[in-house]
C-alpha cells in the first residue's frame, strides 16, 4: 500500500519517504524498526528527568525490557552464542547489557530482573578462567538473595566427558537456590551446539515477551546479499594447503606438522591468540572396518542432517559423523534400539565406574563388534551418531606477518589401545593424508581470552612446551610487525634438544634482533634427571617476579592437566617465596593478575 497524506498521518515529505524506504527493507529490518518503535514509544512515556527503562505491558502486568547477558567461555563459543542472542534480543526491542563474568561487577546483581548466562565446561568439570570470580562469589556466603530474579542458562560442554555441562547446570542450580525463576529451562548443548543454541534463543525471547509479537521465531537470519559468501563455523572455507613439513629432526620420538593454509579470497581475518577450526574426514579404512560389521552396504542413502541432505553410508561415515569417541549419550541411545541385554547391564545404576572404563580407549567399531549393531535400517543406525566436531588450532602465524595465509602446528597422535593401533582424526588426516593442493573446511574461532596486552610496552612472558609454542610464533611475528617495545620471555620445553627445538632458527633470529628479549629451554630427555619449563621457571624466579612486579602479563598454552596445572602451581610458589606472602597471598595475587587480564591461558 502506497501512503498519502489522504490514508496516514504523514505529510507529503514524510510519505515519499516512507514510500522510498519501506520495500528496500528486509523482513529483519522491518521486524526489528517495528520493535525499535514500539520501544521508543515505552520510553516516550517516561519522565525525560529519568533514566529510561523499557519495558512492556502485558495483561495489565508490566514485563522489563531489559536483559543482562553473562557469559563465561574458554575458546571463544559461548562469547560467540551470547553476542549472538544480544543481537537478536535487539531485534526484537529489548536493552541488552552483555558481559564476560570477569568483568561483571557482581554487586549490580540485585539490580538484575532478566538474567541469561552461556557458559561452557572445561576440562573435567571446570569452570572457564574468565568464570572463577563470579562463580566463586555466587557460590559462596556473599551471595544475595534473588527472589525477583527471572533467568535462564546455556550450557556447553562435550558428552565425551563424564561431567558434561557441569559449569552451567551449577549456575542453573544455584540461581534457583538463591531464589531466581527460571524463565527457559537450561539448555545443554554438545561440540554440535547450533540447533540446541537456536532453540534455546527462541524459547528465551519468547518467555520474555509474554505472548507480545516479537518473537524469535520472528526473526529469520539476514541473508548476504547476492554474490556476498560469509563464511564461519556453518559455512566453512575451504582453505587450500600450501606446505605441510615435519617439524622435527630424524630419529624424533614426535612428528610434528607446520601446516600452512591459504585464506585467499575468504574475507577470514584473525588476531594473534584466536584459534582455527578444522573438520578433519575419518581414516577410510577404519570407516571400511566398521562397515564389515553392519548390515548395511555402504551405497545406502541416509539423510545427514535436519535438511535432508543425503549422502551414501560409506561417505557419511567418512565425512559427517565422529566414530572415534563414545559417548555415554551415545552407549544409552544404542541399548534403547538394540535391546542388548550386556548392554543394558552395563549401564544399570552401580557399574559407573566399569562404563568410564569401558569408554576409555574405545571407538565405534570396537562398540559394534562387541555389542552388535543397532536400529533396522541405516538411517536409524546413524541418527544417533553425533556429528563431525571441528578440531581447535592455536594460530601460529600474524595475519600482518603472512597475510591471506593461517599457520599451523599440529602434533601427530598414535597409541596403542585394547589391542588395536589408534590415530587422531585430524592430526593424522594432516600427517598422512593432508598434500599441497588439498583443501581444508576451516573457520575463524575468535577468542579475546587469549590476547595480548593492549599497550605494546607491556613485559609478556610466554610458557609454551610442545605443540603450545604456535600462539607464541604468532604474538612475535605481530610485535615485529607492529615495532612493539615491551620485552619478552619465552619458556619452551620439547624432549630433544637435536630434534624438537620446534622453529628453533626463528626463536634465535628474534633473540639477535631484540624482538624477544629473553629465551629458556628444557628439554627433558636430553639428561638423567628429566628437566621441565616450570623447573626453568623456579630457576628463574627472581626474575621471574621482578618482570611480574613492574605489571609484565604471563601466557600459558598446552596441556592443561598436566603441564599447565604444574605451571600453575610453580608460578603461586614463585610468588610465594619471591614475594614473601604467605601461599594465600600468593594465590590472591594470582587470582588478581587474571581478573585484570595478566595471566591467560589457552590450554587443552
Amino acid at each position: 500500500m502506497q501512503l498519502q497524506v489522504s490514508n496516514s498521518p504523514f505529510n507529503q515529505e514524510q510519505a515519499e519517504l516512507l514510500n522510498s524506504l519501506l520495500p528496500s527493507l528486509t523482513e529483519t529490518q522491518k521486524i526489528w524498526l517495528s520493535g525499535y518503535l514500539n520501544a521508543s514509544l515505552s520510553v516516550s512515556n517516561t519522565s525525560s528527568a529519568d533514566a529510561p527503562v523499557l519495558e512492556a505491558q502485558s495483561g495489565g502486568k508490566t514485563i522489563s525490557k531489559e536483559v543482562t547477558i553473562l557469559y563465561g567461555s574458554q575458546t571463544g563459543n559461548a562469547q560467540g552464542l551470547a553476542e549472538n542472542a544480544a543481537s537478536k534480543l535487539e531485534g526484537n526491542g529489548f536493552q541488552v547489557t552483555i558481559s564476560s563474568m570477569s568483568d561483571f561487577k557482581v554487586n549490580n546483581l540485585k539490580k538484575i530482573e532478566n538474567l541469561l548466562i552461556a557458559v561452557s565446561t572445561h576440562g573435567e568439570g571446570d569452570p572457564p578462567d574468565n568464570t572463577l570470580s563470579f562463580h566463586e562469589y555466587l557460590h559462596g556466603r556473599r551471595a544475595p538473595s534473588l527472589e525477583g530474579l527471572r533467568y535462564s542458562v546455556l550450557a556447553l560442554g562435550d558428552s565425551s566427558y563424564e561431567f558434561f555441562c557441569e559449569t552451567g547446570k551449577q549456575f542453573d542450580k544455584r540461581l534457583e537456590e538463591l531464589g531466581g525463576t527460571r524463565l527457559f529451562p537450561r539448555m545443554d548443548c554438545d561440540l554440535d551446539y547450533d540447533e540446541p543454541a537456536s532453540e534455546w534463543l527462541e524459547g528465551v525471547i519468547s518467555s520474555l515477551s509474554e505472548g507480545q509479537v516479537s518473537s524469535a521465531a520472528a526473526v529469520p537470519e539476514a541473508k548476504a546479499s547476492v554474490g556476498e559468501q560469509t563464511y564461519s563455523r556453518t559455512n566453512p572455507f575451504k582453505a587450500e594447503v600450501l606446505e605441510n613439513i615435519n617439524l622435527n629432526g630424524r630419529g624424533s620420538n614426535k612428528e610434528t606438522h607446520h601446516l600452512e593454509l591459504s585464506l585467499e579470497g575468504s574475507g577470514l581475518s584473525f588476531e594473534p591468540g584466536d584459534s582455527l577450526g578444522v573438520y578433519p574426514k575419518n581414516d577410510s579404512n577404519l570407516v571400511d572396518m566398521l562397515l564389515t560389521e553392519l548390515n548395511w552396504g555402504p551405497e545406502e542413502t541416509v539423510k545427514v542432517n535436519k535438511q535432508g541432505d543425503l549422502r551414501q553410508l560409506r561417505e557419511s561415515l567418512i565425512s559427517d559423523f565422529e566414530i572415534t569417541v563414545l559417548t555415554k549419550s551415545l552407549i544409552e541411545q544404542a541399548a534403547q534400539l538394540s535391546g542388548n541385554e550386556d548392554l543394558k547391564e552395563l549401564l544399570e545404576p552401580g557399574n559407573e565406574e566399569r562404563l568410564k572404563e569401558y569408554r576409555e580407549g574405545r571407538d565405534l567399531l570396537d562398540f559394534v563388534r562387541d555389542f552388535g549393531s543397532w536400529g533396522e535400517s541405516a538411517q536409524e543406525f546413524v541418527s544417533i551418531l553425533r556429528k563431525m566436531p571441528a578440531r581447535l588450532y592455536s594460530i601460529a602465524n600474524s595475519l600482518s606477518a603472512y597475510p591471506d595465509e593461517v599457520h599451523l602446528t599440529i602434533g601427530a597422535v598414535r597409541y596403542e589401545s585394547h589391542g588395536r593401533e589408534r590415530n587422531g582424526v585430524c592430526s593424522i588426516l594432516c600427517a598422512d593424508r593432508l598434500q599441497p593442493g588439498d583443501t581444508l573446511p576451516v573457520y575463524i574461532q575468535h577468542n579475546q581470552n587469549f590476547k595480548q596486552p593492549n599497550n605494546p610496552d607491556t613485559p609478556i612472558i610466554m610458557v609454551g612446551p610442545g605443540t603450545g609454542i604456535a600462539p607464541f610464533r604468532s604474538f612475535i611475528q605481530d610485535r615485529e610487525e607492529s615495532e612493539a617495545k615491551g620485552k619478552t620471555w619465552l619458556f619452551f620445553g620439547d624432549q630433544h634438544f637435536v630434534t624438537d627445538f620446534l622453529y628453533q632458527t626463528e626463536w634465535q633470529k628474534w633473540l639477535k634482533t631484540g624482538v624477544l628479549t629473553k629465551m629458556d629451554v628444557a628439554f627433558s630427555r636430553d639428561t638423567d634427571e628429566k628437566v621441565y619449563v616450570q623447573d626453568r621457571m623456579r630457576e628463574q624466579s627472581g626474575e621471574l617476579y621482578e618482570w611480574l612486579q613492574k605489571g609484565a602479563a604471563v601466557y600459558i598454552c598446552g596441556d592443561e592437566k598436566n603441564m599447565a596445572h604444574d605451571v600453575h602451581n610453580t608460578l603461586i610458589e614463585i610468588i610465594e617465596k619471591e614475594g614473601n606472602m604467605s601461599h594465600a597471598d600468593a594465590q590472591a595475587y594470582l587470582e588478581d593478575m587474571q581478573q585484570n587480564k595478566r595471566y591467560q591461558r589457552d590450554v587443552y
